[in-house]
């Protein structure tokens, strides 16, 4: 008997090397392929190919195939609803359904007719083959996400009309099945669309709900990850559970998770970390596993449907973006990338054939016959890679596109966001709010600061202040964005902040509400006077009393004459950013002057984010919000230091108004840049140049002039 037995037997059953061959495969193929210029996704499914029982056998498609590859199916139909922008969904949901309409519409007709004339199959099963050209999968999705064009407008189009184009594919599949069930009489379409818009009803109502208060109450990353992942599983059940396929479910559960998991959070990148290094990966090799790439040598039918199959699929989604983007005048390359995108035939495709294959006529005959079969694993690959390569392409123009486009528009003062930390229990809502008002674009914006006040040095705060600073780093790092990490000596902590922000050049100071010890001590507490008498730049005083993921609305009140300081078109920014990335809506509350110019302004810049507009016109009405300001919403106060444009004498009531009316709402104070000019009206005015807009402008100029004249 040998000491060592080296006999290898193929396929390998062993679990420890069926992990490991799959994890070398994720790890060098798009090492391999990135000197070939070819898209990682392909290296997946083609070694799929290679180890597969239709390459070298050396991996059979085991139970765990299945299970990793439902997982990595789900995850990615889950990550296109995470990620989509939801705000840019609205805006474009009519050309997202006109684009699922005609892709699932022109390939079926065109299928039909080819299914019946040219491959002369019967009625039924030309319905069903035709509905399998019209249904496509994401699986071109991770290479959007790795450009960073995941919410361009094109994506958003071909995600929405994905979920479109599959749900009626999906239905045809389950009324089909359905017939040979001896299900199909009476009511039984009637009964299956109640079914999933019932369901669909239900999983809209009750996941948010679920989601918000789960995330209240417990704030480890590894609870809310595996919450999330358990969403994902129970929407993907229920929808199988009423006979639809679970990717529908999957797809759903991203949707309306969407707000509570922020683009720029750590466990959003958290959730695409594990879904791109493992479970989609995996689902990749899984399809190409499944490829018999022998049927091209194979007799004459299989080539010949294979040959139909592709080219029907391939011509009835390029007509559909062609006629989408003639419709809605849409540039060139979002057609392309909306083709890439909705090219690729994976997974209702594949339950599709499966379905029609188990079926076996009166006559014992299958109704999708073996030609079928081979014809499709051979569609998928085709599909796959046409998808993969002209996604990769248009996704990598739009890419160096918008790179140009915001050089053109970089500012030239770069953005310094410093979060001074000092109380363990404010950290985590100060880096998080710094994180969804800070510009993406921009590398190495943040700062944190622990100040140890001279009088009191010691080597335990100086261990604390480091601790405070590790957190800060490790919430930023979750999220993928680095800190500086900066502590200092100095008389007092405001006198350390005021100084650490002159020298790194800070342009906003993000500090926690200052909690009252004592009758006589004030609303925002000394540091933060101190700092707003020695520092020009924004300051935000913020108090939040739940994760700032789960906040549903930003309500802010800003004072008349607020457009004429410095500051006014940062804080703005700041707030339609945070809109955008919570997918909540910003409603603003002024009067009609400076209604007329934040219109103005939001309508140019930042019309992506949802705002709704109130008139607010004396600031000694501000007590009028306590009916508009709800327990799970924002308040935001633009207040101004004394002396400046928009100073106003009702600000000295303002912190007893906020700690009597609003303590039970998150909060935040925000006092604006005071350095450099006002800011120019006529920066405002829409480009288009409309009757409306040049109103709004004469409008601006005359009261620009008219401050002007009276601060003199």
């Amino acid at each position: 008997m040998d000491l060592f037995d080296f006999s290898l037997k193929l396929p390998i059953t062993d679990p420890t090397w069926i992990f490991l061959l799959v994890l070398l495969i994720i790890l060098f193929a798009p090492i391999l392929l990135n000197r070939l210029r070819i898209p990682h996704i392909i290296g997946m499914i083609l070694a799929g190919l290679v180890i597969g029982e239709h390459g070298f056998n050396i991996l059979a498609r085991d139970s765990s195939f299945e299970l990793f590859g439902k997982v990595g199916l789900y995850y990615i139909m889950f990550l296109a609803g995470l990620e989509m922008n939801m705000a840019d969904f609205k805006q474009n949901r009519g050309k997202a359904v006109m684009l699922g309409l005609l892709a699932f519409i022109i390939p079926i007709m065109i299928g039909l007719v080819v299914n019946m004339t040219f491959l002369k199959y019967s009625l039924i099963t030309s319905v069903l083959l035709a509905s399998m050209y019209a249904s496509h999968t994401l699986v071109a999705y991770p290479i959007v996400i790795r450009y960073g064009v995941s919410r361009h407008r094109s994506v958003s189009i071909a995600v929405g009309g994905t979920a479109v184009t599959d749900t009626l594919t999906l239905l045809v599949l389950a009324v089909v099945g359905g017939m040979f069930k001896g299900e199909s009489g009476g009511l039984f379409w009637v009964w299956l669309v109640v079914k999933v818009v019932f369901l669909g009803g239900l999983i809209m109502y009750f996941f948010p709900r679920i989601g918000r208060w789960f995330f209240r109450r417990y704030d480890d990353n590894v609870m809310q990850f595996i919450f999330v992942l358990a969403m994902v599983f129970l929407g993907a059940g229920l929808m199988e559970f009423v006979g639809m396929e679970g990717i529908l479910g999957a797809f759903l559960a991203g949707l309306v998770l969407n707000r509570l998991i922020p683009h720029v959070s750590p466990l959003m990148n958290h959730l695409e970390f594990v879904g791109n290094a493992l479970f989609i990966p995996y689902f990749l090799i899984g399809v190409g596993m499944m490829i018999d790439i022998h049927v091209i040598f194979g007799h004459g039918d299989a080539l010949k449907v294979a040959g139909v199959m592709i080219a029907v699929a391939l011509t009835g989604k390029w007509i559909a973006c062609w006629l989408t983007q003639k419709i809605y005048k849409m540039g060139a390359i979002e057609r392309e990338l909306m083709y890439g995108l909705s090219n690729a035939q994976a997974a209702a495709t594949l339950a599709a054939v499966l379905v029609g294959y188990n079926i076996i006529l009166p006559n014992g005959e299958r109704l999708l016959n073996d030609d079928v079969l081979n014809g499709t694993v051979l569609l998928i690959l085709v599909t796959c890679v046409v998808s993969s390569f002209i996604t990769e392409r248009a996704a990598r123009k739009i890419a160096i596109d918008e790179a140009h486009l915001e050089d053109e528009k970089r500012p030239t003062e770069l953005e310094k966001i410093l979060i001074p930390v000092a109380n363990p229990d404010t950290i985590e809502d100060l880096v998080n709010l710094s994180l969804v008002i800070r510009d993406p674009k921009q590398r190495d914006n943040l700062l944190a600061l622990n100040v140890i006040n001279d009088n009191n040095a010691s080597e335990a705060l100086e261990l604390r202040g480091k601790r405070y600073l590790e957190k800060a780093a490790m919430i930023t790092a979750s999220a993928d964005v680095s800190l500086k990490q900066i502590s200092r000596y100095d008389l007092n902590i405001a006198s350390g902040i005021i100084h650490t922000a002159k020298e790194h050049g800070v342009t906003d100071v993000v500090i926690g509400l200052h909690r009252k010890v004592n009758i006589v001590d004030s609303f925002f507490g000394m540091l933060a006077e101190n700092l707003l008498k020695g520092l020009h730049r924004e300051v935000m005083i913020a108090k939040f009393l739940m994760p700032i993921n789960t906040l549903r609305r930003i309500n802010i009140a800003v004072p008349p004459k607020a457009e004429y300081e410095a500051g006014f078109q940062k804080w703005v920014e700041h707030f339609c950013r945070m809109g955008n990335t919570l997918g909540c809506r910003v409603h603003f509350f002024a009067n009609e002057e400076t209604t007329t110019l934040l219109q103005i302004l939001v309508k140019k810049r930042f019309s992506s984010t949802m705002t709704d507009f109130s008139r607010l016109d004396d600031w000694g009405d501000l007590l009028l919000l306590t009916g508009q300001v709800n327990y799970d919403h924002l308040l935001v106060i633009i207040s101004a230091r004394r002396g400046s444009i928009s100073y106003d004498p009702a600000f000295e009531r303002l912190p007893a108004q906020l700690g009597k009316y609003f303590a039970n709402n998150s909060l935040i104070v925000l006092y604006p840049d005071q350095l450099g000019e006002p800011q120019d009206m006529l920066s405002f005015s829409n480009p288009r140049g409309n009757n409306e807009d040049q109103h709004y402008e004469k409008v601006g100029k005359w009261f620009y002039k008219w401050f002007r004249k009276s601060d003199k």
